[in-house]
């Protein structure tokens, strides 16, 4: 059961898309709605850091105030009473913490003080959140389109798996159809991925259909994708070759960069 989103609150332009994202899922789903707004401490060095308690610390957070009337404004007016969070910290850090007492965090994928970097999801602020916080992480878009259905890549890997299983969750929660796409030329194993999911849909008691595609993962995700025919995309963070992700750019940071809709990640 997802009851609690978390959302970084950082005053920029994708962040107020991401902030859309949240109000439509919260309502969709019956969910409370966290803000948190974090005073970057990075940002700050040597005698900036020493003024944070005087000029530089209230203009800080005299910003901070204007972007959390902002986001609670705009979730009143949506119908979504938010609870409102100021820390000062790293930011990634901060989202993390926060993040272990939310089911589900909202990011943009380009905000105030981080972005997803061409083939950079290693050491960024997103995969640290992933990682520490141990929750769901949906990326989401520069535009917002409404929700109504969803697509799971699924490869077998236990990360695959988690996705999987999360996503049979969030699509009964939020009644969005699931697709799982399996990509693979080789029709015995795509048989026995099919099979996987068969049998963790029945356990969930949900329904999901299954299509195989054959060609480059990300290329093939991102064509699905851009097709329309779903409107959020769940993958595991890592693959079957977490290292060689690590150290090579993964599938999973290429459709996150060029995806036109929300990407779910899980860890």
């Amino acid at each position: 059961m997802i009851s609690k989103i978390l959302i970084p609150a950082d005053g920029s332009v994708n962040g107020a898309v991401a902030l859309d994202y949240g109000i439509y899922t919260a309502l969709k789903l019956n969910a409370s709605l966290t803000g948190l707004h974090v005073l970057e401490v990075n940002l700050l060095q040597g005698p900036l850091l020493a003024d944070i308690s005087g000029a530089v610390g209230t203009a800080l957070n005299e910003k901070a105030d204007f972007v959390i009337d902002a986001f609670r404004k705009r979730c009143l007016a949506a119908g979504v009473p938010p609870e409102i969070k100021k820390v000062t910290g790293k930011i990634d850090d901060a989202i993390s913490e926060e993040g272990r007492n939310a089911d589900l965090i909202l990011m943009a994928k380009k905000g105030e003080h981080f972005h997803f970097q061409e083939g950079m999801f290693p050491g960024s602020v997103t995969e640290n959140v992933i990682r520490n916080s141990g929750k769901p992480v949906m990326i989401t878009p520069d535009r917002f389109h409404e929700i109504e259905s969803m697509a799971v890549a699924y490869d077998g890997s236990s990360s695959a798996a988690k996705a999987l299983a999360f996503s049979l969750k969030l699509s009964h929660q939020a009644a969005w159809p699931l697709t799982a796409v399996i990509i693979s030329s080789d029709l015995e194993k795509a048989a026995l991925l099919s099979a996987e999911i068969e049998e963790t849909a029945q356990a969930q008691e949900t329904e999901c259909e299954v299509i195989i595609l054959s060609g480059e993962e990300s290329e093939e995700i991102l064509n699905f994708i851009k097709e329309g025919a779903v409107e959020l995309m769940a993958m595991g963070a890592y693959g079957n070759n977490r290292l060689r992700e690590l150290l090579l750019g993964s599938t999973t940071s290429r459709v996150v960069q060029n995806s036109p809709i929300p990407v779910l990640l899980t860890h």
